[in-house]
Formats: structure tokens, C-alpha cells, sequence
């Protein structure tokens, strides 16, 4: 195999719930759309949205199925109380655009796009070509593939950057229970404080 991954799949514990989470162990799209939705909403929020998906629409999210749905049947899905994201209107058409690039890029098998990946460049390159994937995000994840799920090609290091690094607190990379969470969510408000304190006028 190309990219390294593990036979038995880690439990991850973004969402802090034990059903949300092993969805996001378990498959891979799931996994992806609650990165997607990881951006100006709560972070257990965002990866609990994929399994709410799932049970609104009442059956398994799968990226062939979204990529052909009818758009405002999904977006009705995200909107309904409580919304799958701030912006769920939005966040619908995005989730969609994944899956259709998923399917026309990668046979619509997402775990494809880092199971194939020759080292981390390409992987790099691949993620961030994901809609709702930028730079940050790109490295982020690829982190959080690399320490948590054991997909680690050649060069990953350098792809995630700061956000592969052993023993950080940074994003959702390093989350594995409820104080690392707690770690991370402290980091992220020492760098609102700081952004904050520096876009003060001096004097």
C-alpha cells in the first residue's frame, strides 16, 4: 500500500460522544465532512454533525449518494434544528461539492485520496483541493491522519508542519480525550487573546 494505515482503526474522540465518534473511526467521509464543518462553530459540534446527517437523511452518507442528491434536500437536512453549522446553507453546498470531487476524482472512495498518496506533497496538494480545505486546515489534517490513524507516506512531517509535530496541543490533530481537548481549546484562546491584544492601536 502506497499510504500507510493501520489494520484496526483507532477510536477517535473529536466530538467528545461516543456514537459521533465512532462514525468518524469508522468512515471516512464522515471523518472529512466534519472537517469541513470545523470552522466557526464549536469543534465537538462540528464532528458530531456527521452522524445527525446521517440519521436525518436515514441512511449511510455516502459521497455517490450526496453527490446526486437533490441540493435542497440536503441543505433542509443541515438547516433543521438544531443546524449541522452556523451557516448550514452553505456548509450543505460544500459538503456536496466534496462528494461530487470525490466521485469524479476519486472513484467516490474518500479514504482513496490518502490510501494512494505516493508521500506528503501529493497528499498535501490532494487535501487542499478538498472544498472547505485552505492551507491550515490541509496541514491540520493531514496531522490528525498521520498521528491518529497511522497514515503516514513519506513526508508527511513537512506536510502537516507544526501541526505533525509530537507532543503539541495545536488543533484537532492532537485530540484523544477530554484533556487534550481542553489543552487545545486553551491554546486556540491564547491566540484570539494575542491576535486581539496586537489589533489594539498602542497608546
Amino acid at each position: 500500500m502506497v499510504g500507510s494505515t493501520v489494520t484496526d482503526v483507532p477510536e477517535l474522540h473529536l466530538s467528545q460522544d461516543p456514537a459521533a465518534d465512532r462514525l468518524l473511526s469508522d468512515d471516512p467521509l464522515a471523518l472529512l465532512i466534519g472537517m469541513v464543518l470545523d470552522q466557526q462553530m464549536p469543534l465537538e459540534r462540528a464532528f458530531a454533525a456527521p452522524l445527525l446527517l446521517q440519521e436525518r437523511l436515514g441512511r449511510t452518507v455516502d459521497a455517490a449518494d450526496v453527490a446526486v442528491m437533490d441540493p435542497d434536500e440536503l441543505i433542509a437536512a443541515f438547516v433543521a434544528r438544531p443546524a449541522l453549522h452556523r451557516f448550514p446553507a452553505a456548509n450543505a453546498r460544500r459538503v456536496q461539492q466534496l462528494c461530487q470531487l470525490i466521485v469524479d476524482e476519486y472513484g467516490g472512495d474518500p479514504a482513496a485520496i490518502w490510501d494512494t498518496a505516493p508521500d506528503g506533497t501529493e497528499l498535501f496538494r490532494r487535501i487542499k483541493q478538498l472544498p472547505g480545505f485552505g492551507e491550515q486546515k490541509a496541514r491540520i489534517f493531514i496531522g490528525l491522519l498521520g498521528k491518529q490513524l497511522g497514515v503516514t507516506p513519506p513526508g508527511w512531517e513537512e506536510a502537516a508542519g507544526r501541526f505533525g509535530q509530537p507532543g503539541t496541543y495545536y488543533s484537532v490533530a492532537d485530540i484523544t480525550d477530554s484533556e487534550s481537548l481542553a489543552r487545545v481549546r486553551a491554546y486556540k484562546q491564547q491566540l484570539k487573546a494575542a491576535a486581539k491584544a496586537s489589533a489594539q492601536p498602542a497608546g
